[in-house]
């Protein structure tokens, strides 16, 4: 079985149902009364602690059969190790679920099957419940999903990998109103509205802390596959985060320190899939983004895989929220290229680099006045329900479900008349907002085929439109070749839900876009 590295000194105190906790045989910490376990046909991974190797733990699902395993020596401590592999299940229960050892029997009770779902990030995924907008009613309303299951991890560091969990902010439960209302909101409602489309239960992993990079998310093995420079940025004294709005002392942000005591811990649990939102806290090196992202996907689903025996799947759907805006301001800033590098620079996912992704496009959902600081809209209903859109089709591959807006195709030049023809194909209808504002275009004196860093960008307002193509004016280049094209290139590009383009069937924003090459 696969087994990582842990400190002998590290103690994680077990969350077994209260009837069990003075018992030798323990659980891991994240195995409890009304958990979610993955429902087939994955099968789910349950482990734990033991004091005499070799002994013999019968791990059952109530009328699923029984699973024996033996104790094995922990490498990483004076206790004993188990790991149980369960036969697939696909009905939802409730189950009860049970070890026994000659040290004694655990039991939990009112265990479910379902889809389990890690959520990570920094403080826009942290962000919970009880902030975003119309609180009291959503609130209200996840209380209705008795099968969506929820549990919090503390925000915990550490320098080298943890086996297990040091602690909990609370244990599974199904919802509550305490527990629901500072969970993590992105993540509840992506639940909520996936789950009438899936139909059976769904387990919510709360795993987030504010103001923190990808660095501190990732594994020294994805770290390696991006060489960095001196991130100097990563020692500034001030964050800002989401539970608490303004800026505030910095939180842990060495490498590797959340990886470590917050996302190894979950390693060999079957999980179905991962939400991210983070970036904020990378926008000073979005070239480095672009390759530290897909890398720490890759390395996530590889090691997920692995310690799971490979029940979690080695490319598990992997979505993500691409930055929304920040302060209201006309100036082009540093979220633009961040949310380029948020695609490895392809625009949209999947992509080659990015295979099994989806992402929610969140540009045109500023929040200016938001008591929590402008870089925290409250508009947290509509990321996860776009969210859902890219998981029905690319985690569920659901036909016919379209998840993305409108995407531009061809390119086609008059410079005679001084326009640039933008595509988007036959199969993505666009609907122009009473905006002609938000392409640009590089300008080039020396170049007719590539925009160099040193040229000028200039507006290059709408002028007309069809079902699939807008016409963009270039006059303004005047003497000089338009080399390169951009959209809604700015960190706040459009007042909420005025972006220039949307589909005229979807509803969604087309994602912001750029090309350095010439027509």
């Amino acid at each position: 079985m696969p087994v990582r590295l842990q400190p002998k000194e590290t103690t994680v105190q077990p969350y077994a149902s209260s009837i069990c906790t003075l018992a030798v045989l323990k659980f891991a910490s994240y195995y409890a009364d009304h958990m979610v376990l993955q429902r087939g046909p994955q099968r789910a991974i349950v482990w734990g602690h033991a004091a005499t190797i070799g002994d013999e733990v019968t791990v059952m699902v109530s009328g699923k059969g029984e699973v024996k395993v033996n104790v094995v020596k922990d490498p990483n401590g004076n206790e004993g190790l188990w790991k149980a592999k369960l036969p697939a299940v696909t009905e939802p229960g409730p189950f009860t679920l049970t070890a026994s050892s000659s040290e004694g029997d655990l039991t939990l009770t009112d265990v479910m099957f379902g889809d389990v779902w890690v959520c990570s990030g920094q403080s826009n995924m942290e962000m919970p419940m009880k902030q975003i907008i119309n609180s009291s009613l959503e609130i209200a309303e996840a209380l209705k999903f008795r099968t969506i299951r929820i549990l919090k991890a503390s925000m915990v560091e550490s320098t080298t990998p943890l086996e297990d969990l040091k602690s909990l902010v609370f244990q599974w439960t199904d919802p509550n109103d305490a527990d629901v209302s500072r969970f993590s909101a992105v993540c509840m409602l992506f639940g909520e509205y996936i789950h009438p489309n899936r139909n059976y239960p769904l387990g919510l992993i709360d795993t987030t802390w504010g103001g923190t990079p990808i660095e501190a998310w990732s594994s020294p093995d994805a770290i390696a596959e991006c060489p960095t420079p001196n991130n100097t940025h990563l020692n500034s004294d001030t964050i800002y985060d989401g539970n608490n709005g303004p800026v505030m002392p910095r939180s842990p942000l060495d490498k590797c320190v959340l990886w470590n005591a917050m996302i190894n811990p979950f390693l060999d649990m079957t999980i179905f899939g991962a939400l991210w939102y983070q970036g904020e806290s990378n926008v000073w090196y979005p070239d480095l983004y672009s390759c530290q992202f897909p890398a720490m996907i890759n390395d996530w689903r590889k090691k997920f895989h692995a310690c799971s025996e490979k029940e979690t799947d080695i490319e598990f759907p992997f979505g993500f929220v691409q930055l929304a805006p920040n302060a209201k301001s006309t100036e082009v800033g540093d979220f633009p290229a961040i949310r380029w590098s948020q695609t490895a620079k392809f625009g949209f996912v999947p992509n080659e680099k990015m295979p099994k992704t989806f992402m929610s496009v969140a540009m045109d959902l500023p929040d200016y006045d938001s008591p929590f600081g402008s870089i925290h809209p409250r508009y947290k209903q509509d990321i996860a329900s776009r969210l859902v859109l890219g998981a029905r089709a690319v985690a569920y591959g659901e036909e016919g479900v379209k998840f993305q807006g409108p995407l531009p195709q061809t390119f086609s030049l008059n410079n005679v008349n001084n326009v640039l023809n933008v595509n988007y194909g036959d199969d993505s209808p666009i609907k122009v907002l009473n905006n002609n504002n938000g392409f640009e275009v590089c300008c080039s004196s020396s170049s007719t085929t590539e925009c160099a860093d040193s040229d000028e960008w200039v507006a290059a307002p709408i002028i007309d439109q069809d079902t699939n193509s807008v016409s963009v004016s270039v006059a303004g280049c005047e003497s000089k070749s338009p080399v390169g094209l951009r959209y809604e290139w700015r960190t706040s590009p459009c007042d909420l839900k005025e972006c220039a383009i949307y589909g005229s069937d979807t509803d969604l924003p087309a994602p912001p876009y750029i090309t350095k090459r010439g027509f």
